[in-house]
């Protein structure tokens, strides 16, 4: 750590009653540096950087020391605490959707932070808040200062929520996962202009995230947490190339990575075993779709969603769905399992046509689908116990009841290496990736021909994200399945899938073999989607960082 210490957290316990969450934490972060803590859900990442702001959730209290710019935060009263906060220290959070008021304008949102934290009128206000949405790069600021959140992308959003993280010209930013639910092509400008506000401004950054591709590119020092403890504190370059913990290299070990980017590794070296793979052959394909378009119809006006998209999946194929949020991945999907009807073309579901189907004969194919929620959490009632989620489907289609309900969930559950008295349970008192085993499970309920996989894995950690995807390898060779695996993270694509196609805008933009499309792409879109993958290695993911290049932000800018 280089310059002058802006965040010093030494001995920090954070406890709930008797129970004690966070032990014996120390991180230093100096102004001018990002600082990534690292680690698996619970490991005391998020309370960590809440602490800093005395926001740690009801029922917590905190112990040992915590200076910001020279200020105790421990045992500091909410009104020693409020100048600070947004000044000298201001969060972003990992979801912009919960973050801003969906009913109110985002200009009224950032004027209203504005002038919290100074005096100012509320025309010079509004001046500044266009000013700081052009800062963060929304496009025409002084129109869509007086637009709500939900006419923004999620890409925008997040932007906005860091224009309100900076109208207080905050020494230290804390980012608490800012680009998990983001596109690869989103989260890379979302870094950009990070690492730009820090370099003009010369603010520090302690920023929260699993993802260790995120990490490799915009660092300068790691902190390893796990179960409430500092596992390891190393330079960014160090800690990837020698870990000194055993943690620490399994986390590195279960990151996916892409191909390395040369057109020449396609033609000189030999087929790798993704490259090998070949679909059964059947006769009959589970899914054909030939010209299909899909037009939403709202308020009186029509958006194509989809156009001319054509698409065949083997038995027991995988083919990844890729591309930007709104370029028809979701829709595509749905549109396979009959749940958005076509405006034109044909999607063959098992060798029968969906046009035309009653609700009754879509029911019936139906039997042979599964669909796995990107919103794992919303998708399973929290009042229901695993046994009543998971043998939804086994009742619906009066497939079993009783006791054999309850032995076919309990086989399903060992599936997916859960134990079966977990039926009892219900999805409150599980994990992040337990749930996720959960979803597979009820998807698996009628051994389904078709899966269709929305980013199952894009809220978990690293190491929990390498778990589940080898369970779907093992449940996929077991059960037989094909998948349409929809996913905005091209390295896990490239891991379980064996084509991709490539969708921007709703149209197709190439197609083929996993490994082909990825080695060497022939569309630029393919291409910048793949460049935007942050790579968990720093010296191939960015240049090392000037620090001598920042200047301030702002005149009067503090630091």
């Amino acid at each position: 750590m280089t310059g002058e210490t802006l965040l010093d957290i030494r001995d920090l316990a954070v406890r709930f009653a008797a129970r004690t969450v966070v032990h014996g934490v120390n991180v230093q972060v100096a102004r001018g540096e990002t600082v990534a803590l690292v680690g698996e859900s619970g490991s005391g990442k998020s309370l960590t950087a809440r602490a800093v702001l005395g926001l740690l959730p009801a029922g917590a209290t905190a112990t040992g020391s915590i200076r910001l710019d020279g200020t105790e935060i421990i045992g500091a009263t909410d009104n020693d605490l409020r100048p600070l906060r947004g000044t000298r220290a201001a969060m972003v959070f990992q979801e912009p959707q919960t973050a801003l008021n969906p009913v109110r304008r985002i200009g009224s949102q950032i004027i209203e932070a504005l002038r919290a934290h100074r005096p100012i009128g509320r025309a010079q206000a509004r001046a500044r808040a266009i000013e700081l949405l052009g800062l963060v790069d929304i496009p025409e600021p002084d129109k869509r200062v007086d637009w709500y959140p939900h006419q923004l992308s999620g890409g925008q959003k997040q932007r906005v929520v860091i224009a309100l993280a900076l109208s207080g010209d905050p020494d230290l930013l804390i980012a608490d996962e800012p680009t998990t639910a983001l596109d690869v092509t989103v989260q890379a400008e979302i870094l950009r202009l990070l690492q730009d506000l820090q370099r003009r401004n010369n603010t520090a950054i302690l920023f929260i995230t699993h993802n260790l591709g995120v990490v490799a590119a915009i660092a300068d020092r790691v902190v390893v947490m796990r179960a409430g403890e500092v596992v390891e504190t190393q330079p960014v370059r160090e800690l990837f190339a020698n870990p000194r913990e055993e943690y620490t290299r399994e986390l590195l070990a279960a990151v996916p990575e892409l191909p390395e980017d040369t057109a020449e590794a396609v033609t000189s070296e030999p087929a790798s075993p993704a490259e090998s793979r070949e679909p059964v052959t059947e006769p009959e394909p589970v899914l054909r779709i030939r010209d299909l378009s899909v037009v939403y119809r709202r308020h009186g006006k029509q958006f194509q969603a989809l156009q001319d998209v054509s698409l065949t999946l083997a038995p027991r194929e995988v083919v990844g769905l890729v591309g930007e949020s709104g370029s028809g991945k979701s829709t595509l999907g749905r549109t396979a399992l009959g749940l958005v009807p076509a405006a034109a073309g044909e999607v063959v579901l098992q060798g029968v046509p969906l046009t035309g189907l009653s609700q009754r004969e879509l029911r019936g194919l139906r039997k042979h689908v599964a669909l796995v929620h990107q919103d794992v959490t919303a998708s399973l009632d929290p009042r229901r116990t695993l046994e009543d989620s998971i043998g939804e489907p086994l009742r619906v289609h009066r497939v079993a009841s009783g006791a054999l309900l309850r032995a076919k969930v309990g086989g399903l559950l060992e599936s997916v290496r859960l134990p079966r008295d977990y039926a009892t349970r219900r999805p409150g008192e599980l994990s992040g990736g337990q749930r996720q085993r959960v979803a597979l499970a009820r998807a698996l309920a009628l051994a389904p021909r078709l899966l269709v996989a929305d980013e199952p894995t894009s809220a978990l950690d690293v190491s929990v994200q390498a778990r589940v995807l080898e369970l779907f390898a093992d449940l996929r060779a077991e059960y037989g399945f094909a998948c349409l695996f929809i996913s905005h993270d091209l390295a896990v694509v490239h891991q379980v899938a064996d084509r991709v196609l490539v969708l921007r805008e709703g149209r197709m933009v190439e197609s083929g073999p996993v490994e082909t499309v990825f080695r060497a792409p022939n569309a630029e879109y393919t291409r910048r989607l793949l460049d935007a993958v942050p790579a968990p290695d720093p010296a191939r993911s960015r240049p090392a960082k000037d620090l001598s290049a920042r200047v301030p932000l702002v005149s009067g800018a503090r630091g």
